[in-house]
Order: structure tokens, then C-alpha cells, then sequence
């Protein structure tokens, strides 16, 4: 059996992200700043200090920033796949999220804000993150997912189809959040928690959009894509459609993004298990009885 094709391009995924980092322009890292603020707002819940905690590719140090100003990890370690995207005043990794070089049961807790979406081998990874804990240690993670850019995606198709007769892939396809949830399971992680926030931002024309997409290291690094250039006619067809399609009455266009919060625990006889099938002690039937009036 031959192996699937691998779906991202992850040398031309680094070399955006080392290009945006270099030319980081203000504002544009929204996103990543919306997502590290909450993971570790979702990090305070948990009552608990973390001896030792890894920044898994955040790329740009916020994250690490943010975890550090909490209080709650004793030691961070950030671990990303170029030292170019390292800052000083932490203690750094250069490795790759899809082999990880921690030794199993050797930190308290993994982080990873909007990368692991990106790995070509996702289940992979989090098998690893999942070595890497100790026992009841925590992963906690955003991913992008669901209908994220699900606009510019059918603009440019439809675009794209009409101008040549076809069409190759131009922004990658997210997963589903239940695929997401299942794979946490699978891959052996205990009270494994998912949900869904949805972020749509407004703008006044698709290359206001694709300007932040290449600010934030976020442009097409399929690799199926197409390697001719894109036209600058293919992108005015997709921006009409993008307004026709998916503009407000004020002819703002909307983006979607879809960002899909997992945490699990590495297991430890100490979490609480789910109850054995028939130890229950009272029926569902009877339980759900209507009781009598006082």
C-alpha cells in the first residue's frame, strides 16, 4: 500500500512564519493573541502549579509571555522548529512539534497554541505530547477548525473554476471539532474536554483578509497547490464573489475562524473513572419517573 500524500508543505509553512515574525506588523497577530489569552485563561481553572510546562510551536513567544506573567508554570520551556523564532531569557528547543525530544514522563504539561492543526501527522503528535507527561499531566491546545475561512475558500474556487475550468487548493481544510475530540480519545488522553469558539472579523476588501493571512504566516502551504503564481485577476473575481456571497449590508465582508479548544490528562489512578455498566443504582427508567405531588 503506498502512503497518503502528505498534505502541508511544512519547509514553506516555516519559512512564512520566519517572514512574518521578521516583518511583524502591529495588529496583525490578532489572532494568536486572542488564543493565547484564553488558553491561559482556561489554564487558571485548573487548580493546580505546574512544575515544569512546554510552549509547544507558538512561534511568536506570546504564549510563553502569557504563562509566565500567571504565575502557575514553575519553568518554561519553549520548543520551536526554527532559533530564529526564539527569544532570549527562556529556555528554548529547536525541534520539530512532530518529533518531540522529551523524554517520556518528563513534563507536567504541554500547550500549543494554533500549530498542531499544521502537523502532517497530527495523531502522531499527540501520541507524543502524550509519552511526554507524567502521569495525570495536561495537554491543552487550540487548533483551528470546522469553517474556518470557509468564505475566501469558496470565493476562490468558485473564482478560479470560472476563469480556467478548474481549480487547485488554495486554503487548507480544517477539521471537524468531533474528529478533533475523537482523535483525543484515540490517542489515549483521559477527561478529554472539547468545544468550539467561533471568531468572525470583518473586512473592507479580500486583500485587507489575505494581507493579515501573510502577516501571520497563515498563506497557502499546501502541497498540492499550484506553484504558477496566482493572478491578480483570479483575486479581483474572488473578492466579487466574496462580496456577492458573504458581505454584511454595510458591504464589510465577514471571515470566519474556528478555533477548537482540546484538553486532556495523561491518565493516573487518581482521576476520577466512569462508572462500570450496570453499577448504577437506580434504573434510568426509574430515575426519570415522575414523582408524586407533595
Amino acid at each position: 500500500m503506498t502512503e497518503a500524500p502528505a498534505p502541508f508543505d511544512r519547509v514553506l509553512l516555516g519559512q512564512r512564519r520566519l517572514r512574518a515574525h521578521a516583518k511583524a506588523e502591529p495588529g496583525a497577530d490578532f489572532l494568536l493573541q486572542n488564543v493565547a489569552e484564553d488558553l491561559v485563561d482556561r489554564l487558571s481553572l485548573v487548580q493546580r502549579r505546574f512544575a515544569v510546562g512546554v510552549d509547544l510551536a507558538g512561534y511568536s513567544g506570546q504564549l510563553a509571555s502569557r504563562l509566565a506573567a500567571g504565575g502557575q508554570v514553575d519553568r518554561i520551556l519553549r520548543i520551536e522548529r526554527d532559533e530564529k523564532l526564539l527569544g532570549h531569557g527562556s529556555e528554548v528547543v529547536v525541534a520539530d512539534e512532530e518529533m518531540l525530544p522529551l523524554a517520556d514522563e518528563s513534563v507536567d504539561l504541554v500547550i500549543s497554541a494554533l500549530s498542531l492543526h499544521l502537523t502532517n501527522d497530527t495523531p502522531g503528535a499527540f501520541v507524543q505530547v502524550r509519552r511526554a507527561l507524567k502521569p495525570d499531566g495536561l495537554f491543552l491546545a487550540a487548533l483551528l477548525g470546522g469553517d474556518t475561512l470557509n468564505e475566501l475558500r469558496a470565493s476562490l474556487l468558485a473564482a478560479e473554476a470560472e476563469l480556467s475550468g478548474g481549480a487547485s487548493p488554495r486554503v487548507a481544510p480544517f477539521a471537524d471539532m468531533r474528529d478533533i475530540g475523537s482523535l483525543l480519545q484515540r490517542t489515549g488522553f483521559a477527561l478529554p474536554v472539547i468545544d468550539l469558539d467561533r471568531l468572525t472579523v470583518r473586512y473592507d476588501t479580500i486583500f485587507h483578509l489575505m494581507r493579515d493571512l501573510r502577516a501571520m504566516g497563515m498563506t497557502n502551504m499546501l502541497d498540492a497547490r499550484s506553484r504558477r503564481p496566482a493572478t491578480r485577476r483570479l483575486f479581483l473575481r474572488a473578492g466579487e464573489i466574496y462580496a456577492e456571497r458573504f458581505a454584511d449590508p454595510d458591504g464589510r465582508l465577514r471571515a470566519t475562524f474556528d478555533i477548537v479548544y482540546v484538553s486532556g490528562w495523561r491518565p493516573h489512578d487518581s482521576q476520577q473513572k466512569p462508572l462500570k455498566p450496570g453499577s448504577a443504582k437506580m434504573s434510568l427508567a426509574e430515575a426519570l419517573k415522575p414523582k408524586p405531588d407533595a
